[in-house]
């Protein structure tokens, strides 16, 4: 069975794509998914607040509504603590891991800003990176500061890195824009060679004992594959940038589910964190067990089939959707 696809400029194996996680920080969870069959790994991200805590765009973002709540600065860590691994370290990584892997090796950048962190993307690029991720990770609470604005800060980022290097750059977004697909056209226009659908936004907690708020990491469940799966059905074929399903994989039907959307690759961190890197073999074995027993030739068959230019019914994607799903429920009253 072929398995091969092309992501980034890249021609992988398989589909199934190591996501950025604490299992990429060390050569020995990176050496033990290459064995166990992942085609490639995006590196844990190299965030922008490593680099400096000078820029002034940088401290803008961070300092909004300090006035009205004077704690907001101290609940953001110092550096040393976070810091496990600095800037100087990833690129060492991003050596280490290219001697050592066969595989492709996709470095993350997370930011908000176009501050120092572009300069970085340089060096992740003489570093031997082969691709790179821009995870634009900002959540805009200011009431002042409108969709225009927001946007055409990821296009800012996009562009200046762009101009940087010549890696091919995948833009990693969230799913809170209120016009996706006219965004993710702009971002393929701009040079983002691919989209990572979706970011998590791992949302905080209250503590009513301590009356803190408190950071909450939960891992994804298959249930929060349907969001990105709808809008990698919606884009394929209408924007020209390869698609990367991220959030929800756990299982190989919701890898097969998320090709079949048109996703070139899928990526996975969860399922591996919770059941071991051992699942990246199975997960692979079920795809082709499914792939034969269905008649199918190759994967790239498969790619794309449920999106929904190809859809009998396109109208599943959209409006129509929430209403029959709406009527659909009923808990047995006449």
């Amino acid at each position: 069975m072929d398995l091969t696809t092309n992501y980034l400029g890249l021609k992988l194996r398989n589909p199934l794509v190591a996501s950025s996680s604490p299992l990429t920080r060390h050569l020995n969870p990176l050496r033990q998914m290459e064995d166990a069959g992942v085609s490639a790994v995006v590196l844990y991200s190299l965030f922008e607040e490593e680099i400096t805590l000078e820029t002034k765009m940088l401290d803008r973002y961070l300092t909004e509504g300090v006035e009205s709540f004077a704690e907001a600065l101290s609940y953001f860590p110092e550096a040393p603590t976070y810091r496990a691994i600095g800037p100087e370290a990833y690129l060492e990584h991003i050596q280490l891991a290219k001697k050592h892997l066969e595989i492709p090796v996709i470095a993350s950048l997370n930011g908000v800003s176009t501050g120092g962190w572009i300069d970085y993307a340089r060096q992740i690029e003489e570093a031997g990176a082969d691709a790179l991720e821009l995870n634009v990770y900002y959540l805009p609470t200011n009431p002042d500061l409108g969709s225009a604005e927001v946007e055409q800060l990821y296009l800012d980022v996009l562009r200046d890195v762009k101009k940087t290097v010549n890696l091919p750059i995948a833009m990693k977004l969230n799913p809170y824009f209120s016009a996706t697909a006219n965004m993710a056209k702009r971002l393929v226009a701009g040079g983002a060679d691919g989209l990572v659908l979706f970011n998590r936004f791992y949302q905080p907690d209250l503590d009513l004992t301590q009356l803190e708020v408190v950071p909450n990491l939960v891992l994804s469940t298959s249930d929060e594959l349907r969001l990105p799966l709808r809008w990698i059905a919606i884009l394929y074929g209408r924007i020209q940038a390869d698609l990367a399903l991220t959030t929800g994989v756990h299982t190989s039907t919701d890898a097969l589910k998320g090709l079949a959307a048109g996703a070139n690759v899928v990526m996975m961190t969860s399922e591996l964190l919770q059941n071991g890197i051992g699942r990246v073999g199975e997960i692979l074995a079920e795809i082709v067990a499914w792939l034969i027993e269905n008649e199918y030739e190759s994967l790239e068959q498969l790619r794309g089939s449920l999106s929904q230019i190809n859809c009998a019914a396109p109208a599943a994607f959209e409006r129509a959707n929430y209403m029959r799903v709406v009527s659909s429920y009923g808990p047995g009253y006449v």
